[in-house]
């Protein structure tokens, strides 16, 4: 349950201070705004995360030996699903694409990313507006929202590898 996300955050917080020291001479202040805002989001995220909880109560639920524990341990389950889909994950996502945005904006104006690097990103942020737990609609557009993502991470790889290169 949400494992690799756990890997993908902290990843991105790597890349959106790579992204930082890369554009922050083109706009300082909306790229401090923008990596203040994926770090809040990534924190808040792994706040938000039930991953470790829910191991451990299945775990649980694998020994249980009565109908009465298991069904605490199910009451328990459903309590940290609620819990996980609440506030703290709709911030968390919707302050990551707050974030994509910005950067990506700003990606729009330096002559280090390409336009399309740039607005792949702007792509994603956008469908990211509509977090996952918005029902069917929004796992769909949380879905679709990985193209453009893992596009512009691509290129952002790339870019990123040419410029060590050149260093």
């Amino acid at each position: 349950m949400d494992l690799l996300l756990i890997v993908d955050y902290a990843l991105l917080g790597l890349v959106f201070l790579a992204l930082w020291v890369a554009l922050k001479r083109f706009n300082q202040s909306f790229m401090a705004i923008a990596l203040t805002f994926e770090l809040v989001g990534i924190t808040t995220y792994f706040a938000s995360t039930a991953a470790f909880e829910m191991l451990s109560l299945s775990n649980q639920y694998a020994i249980a030996t009565t109908n009465a524990e298991r069904s605490v341990l199910l009451a328990a389950g459903q309590t940290i699903l609620v819990i996980w889909v609440g506030t703290a994950f709709n911030v968390s996502y919707i302050l990551s694409a707050i974030a994509l945005l910005i950067v990506s904006v700003i990606m729009v104006r330096s002559p280090i990313f390409s336009k399309t690097t740039a607005y792949m990103g702007i792509l994603a942020s956008l469908l990211m507006f509509v977090p996952p737990t918005a029902g069917s609609i929004g796992v769909f557009i949380s879905l679709i929202s990985l193209i453009p993502t893992a596009i512009w991470l691509i290129l952002i790889a790339r870019k990123f590898f040419q410029l060590g290169r050149r260093e």
